[in-house]
């Protein structure tokens, strides 16, 4: 079987999300944090529907990725008591995020992995849901104490991906990617054009100039959640 015929069976089982979703095209890459523009490409075959975007529409709208990528499974997940009884653990099953933003078990500073293949459903360890917070978000940890006091070692951050790189917002925090490692710094606007400011909140640490095209992804820091613990 030919790549594009597989990218056909993906696309179709996309305009099957679109209708049941009751939402309009636009809508829709909105829900899913991705510009309509983009949507419309993968729609007419003009882009691939690679990892990472399957990636995003199963963990933003709760549906099996082996129906999605495979057409395998049914559309959702299967209930909660049988998932229990194949991994013998509790699960949390979201379809879609009605119950919260979903918190993963990852160390957003930890790695230099491609953070669009972590956020399976396999990592959640929990929800939460708040009112301020944005549902197109994961929630992830930072470990480490260069952005104290804004954000503390151990505290969570509620992130989404910025697709479009002419939209940085200087000044705000994002998580950002690099071939060998992902930080999370205040993005300043640095005066060559081809460079970016790296700035942490700890004042013992120093700023940091980068390449912008060593910059693999930037997610955007929506919500912070830092806690202390008395007990």
């Amino acid at each position: 079987m030919s790549e594009k015929r597989q990218d056909e069976t993906v696309v179709d089982r996309l305009r099957y999300l679109i209708r049941q979703s009751k939402m309009s095209q636009a809508e829709f890459a909105r829900r899913i944090s991705i510009d309509p523009s983009n949507l419309s490409k993968h729609l007419s075959g003009k882009l691939p529907v690679n990892d990472s975007l399957i990636n995003r529409i199963v963990v933003d709208l709760g549906v099996s990725k082996q129906w999605l990528r495979d057409g395998t499974d049914v559309p959702y997940a299967k209930s909660v008591h049988a998932r229990e009884l194949e991994i013998g653990q509790p699960v949390h099953i979201l379809s879609p995020r009605r119950n919260g933003v979903p918190v993963y078990d990852i160390d957003v500073t930890a790695g230099c992995a491609e953070l669009s293949r972590m956020f399976t459903e396999d990592r959640i360890v929990g929800v939460v849901d708040l009112p301020q917070l944005n549902r197109s978000c994961s929630i992830v940890r930072v470990n480490g104490d260069s952005m104290t006091p804004v954000i503390m070692n151990g505290g969570f951050i509620a992130i989404r991906p910025l697709t479009d790189r002419r939209n940085i917002f200087w000044g705000q925090i994002y998580v950002i990617v690099m071939e060998d490692y992902r930080m999370v710094k205040y993005l300043r606007r640095h005066p060559e054009k081809d460079k970016v400011i790296l700035h942490s909140a700890n004042p013992t640490y120093d700023d940091m100039e980068v390449m912008r095209e060593d910059i693999i992804d930037l997610y955007l820091v929506e919500s912070i959640i830092n806690y202390d613990l008395r007990c």
